[in-house]
């Protein structure tokens, strides 16, 4: 247990680290998405740091698992996680949105190391995740792909008609992740687009759907455990999160979404990471 309580710990470090490239990343872009970026950290730290089978040293390893971000404006947080685990260089985040650099304000698959897809136009990554792991079954492998969407990317109808076609391809080695922060650019998803009851939505198109804290890593493992384990069926994991997450005046605050922020913003988000990273180095 106590060996356990000392991964999560490690894991949420990690979170925090995470959440502080973001902010710096964006205030020096000057431009960029922190909603959405903060809200999924959680998610996949606990993809990256803990369940995937991924090699760092070999991007294009064919047994690797795939990740695919479909909600590509959080693409701040990929990056991050990417350069963390050694793809590129952390260095590499100072220059984001920057002309004749690499790391562009969504992810481009051709020339950014552990990147699968290219997305941004919100609605296709599921349809994509859906070709993989069709290829991966047809060619005998076992690995699994992940897809990240947005509860806003959700009104889009090609999510439906991909989240039917796994369903009818029983395709078990795909597992989507559902960023539940009911914001998204033009307000409160349900005044935009209705979607409750989403789980009941995600069932009738007969997918297994489990619901976790989406920013609890310990809760969040569980659920991909169980997904990988669950047969003749895609899973999505619904996360319960919140927009802005870990910045306190970014919480819950659609201005946000595509806002990058200011001097001020930014000085008071880095104060507040650093206080919640002592916090947790000092926790038991």
């Amino acid at each position: 247990m106590a060996k356990q309580q000392a991964f999560l710990k490690e894991l949420d470090l990690i979170a925090v680290k995470i959440r502080t490239h973001i902010i710096e990343m964006l205030y020096r872009a000057k431009s960029g998405h922190p909603g959405g970026s903060l809200s999924a950290v959680e998610a996949m730290v606990a993809l990256y740091f803990h369940h995937m089978h991924i090699n760092p040293k070999n991007p294009k390893d064919p047994d690797r698992d795939r990740f695919i971000l479909s909600k590509g404006h959080a693409a701040p947080t990929l990056y991050a996680i990417l350069a963390e685990l050694g793809y590129f260089h952390t260095d590499e985040l100072l220059y984001l949105r920057q002309i004749n650099h690499m790391l562009q304000g969504h992810p481009v698959c051709t020339h950014i190391p552990g990147v699968e897809a290219s997305t941004g136009s919100l609605g296709h990554g599921l349809s994509f995740g859906n070709g993989v792991a069709l290829a991966g079954n047809l060619d005998k492998k076992t690995y699994r792909v992940y897809v990240l969407l947005g509860d806003g990317e959700t009104d889009e109808g090609q999510i439906w008609e991909a989240a039917a076609a796994a369903s009818h391809y029983k395709l078990d080695n795909l597992c989507a992740l559902l960023d539940r922060n009911y914001l998204q650019i033009d307000g409160n998803t349900e005044d935009v687009m209705k979607l409750e009851s989403i789980r009941r939505r995600w069932e009738a198109f007969g997918w297994n759907v489990i619901e976790v804290n989406g920013h609890n890593i310990g809760e969040i493992i569980d659920a991909l455990l169980l997904a990988s384990d669950h047969k003749h069926q895609p899973t999505i994991i619904i996360l319960n999160t919140v927009k802005g997450k870990g910045v306190s005046f970014m919480e819950n605050n659609i201005d946000f979404h595509g806002v990058a922020p200011n001097e001020m913003e930014y000085k008071l988000a880095m104060k507040e990471l650093a206080e919640q990273q002592r916090a947790l180095e000092a926790a038991e």
